[in-house]
């Protein structure tokens, strides 16, 4: 008994020391049942409650572009693809995913130049951060895309909340490569990048991420039956509409917003990783009728922080010859949800309209 103790410990140790050397999660993760046993999900896993949502958020990047439909099949060659691109919003808060922009595009039936059918794919994240776009941006350039469509707001772009998103935070080697190949200001030994030491890249050390890939296969066969993949409450805290008599934006003040502060650098990384044109929009916002609405458009923005960012974002596409949508006040303050950025149905029909009409005058 004691020699097989002994055995079954050591082929335990060089188990796991085996895959900490291999590091077989990327692979892994490419491994899926979705668009094989069950239809590929219309927008990236995401949620809190797998319970009731049928969904969950993992740091995969591989196992989530393998659960999305976009890994359905190669590109056909009458589909015009276009890849929208950005957060909560474009994922679709709240919302069911025919009724996000890229459910509504698509249903417009719209077709390009050549006469190929435009097929939009919803590769929104939650989550607000100019670097984890960059990341999935270059990750998507693989399947093909004929046009992105990058939805952007000024909350993405402090330099402070570029590693603040998990998904970000949990792909440093990721990371490391994009800043690399796109000269990106970000510091390796941030300590918002986790880095696994050796006993957290073992087996023992990487459970909870194999069994995010074991759930997400398990919670594929409940959303295959039902369509749900978040939950949607019969009722919600609407967006904040009095606000705080508060001109600050992330311990910046009155009255310029240096550019420095900003991850500017990303936004041109971002248009070099897509391996497409790139249709950039900047999204609508709730602007607030309520108290202290002259100091600040919502619960995101005082009014001279985001003035001077549309300025400045101006001036990038300008200067950067950049195709660049600018419709931050398109929809009323009542077609706004749970937030100054998450639209309702009806809000993103108007937005899917405005960036339909921006794709049929430009293509």
């Amino acid at each position: 008994m004691r020699n097989v103790l002994i055995k079954a410990a050591l082929l335990f140790a060089a188990l796991n020391l085996l895959f900490a050397a291999v590091q077989p999660l990327p692979a892994l993760g490419t491994l899926s049942a979705y668009n094989r046993l069950f239809p590929g999900r219309q927008r990236f896993p995401f949620g809190e409650d797998p319970q009731q949502a049928y969904n969950l958020s993992l740091y995969s990047v591989e196992a989530m572009f393998a659960a999305h439909e976009i890994s359905a099949a190669p590109k056909d060659a009458d589909e015009f693809r276009v890849l929208v691109v950005g957060d909560s919003s474009t994922w679709g808060t709240l919302l069911k995913p025919q009724e996000t922009l890229a459910g509504q595009l698509t249903a417009m039936q719209l077709t390009a130049a050549d006469g190929r059918a435009m097929r939009f794919y919803n590769l929104g994240y939650p989550t607000l951060s100019l670097t984890k776009d960059v990341m999935i941006l270059e990750e998507a350039r693989r399947y093909q895309p004929d046009l992105v469509v990058w939805l952007v707001t000024l909350e993405a772009f402090p330099r402070e909340k570029q590693l603040a998103s998990p998904l970000v935070a949990n792909n440093a080697a990721r990371i490391d490569d994009l800043a690399q190949q796109y000269n990106l200001s970000i510091d390796p030994a941030d300590p918002a990048l986790i880095r696994p030491e050796l006993w957290g890249s073992t087996l023992i050390g990487q459970r909870r991420a194999l069994a995010d890939l074991l759930r997400l296969q398990l919670y594929g066969v409940l959303w295959a039956a039902t369509g749900i993949d978040q939950v949607y409450p019969p009722e919600f805290p609407p967006a904040q509409r009095d606000l705080e008599a508060d001109e600050s934006f992330y311990n910046r003040t009155p009255p310029t917003l240096e550019p420095d502060s900003l991850a500017l650098d990303a936004l041109g990384a971002g248009m070099q990783a897509a391996g497409a044109p790139v249709l950039l929009v900047n999204e609508p916002v709730m602007i607030s009728s309520g108290a202290n609405s002259d100091i600040r458009y919502n619960f995101y923005y005082p009014r001279w922080a985001y003035d001077q960012y549309r300025e400045l974002l101006e001036q990038l596409c300008r200067q950067g010859g950049w195709q660049c949508l600018d419709v931050w006040n398109l929809a009323p303050e009542e077609e706004f949800t749970n937030s100054a950025i998450h639209l309702t149905p009806h809000g993103v029909q108007l937005l899917a309209q405005r960036v339909a009409q921006e794709i049929q005058l430009t293509r």
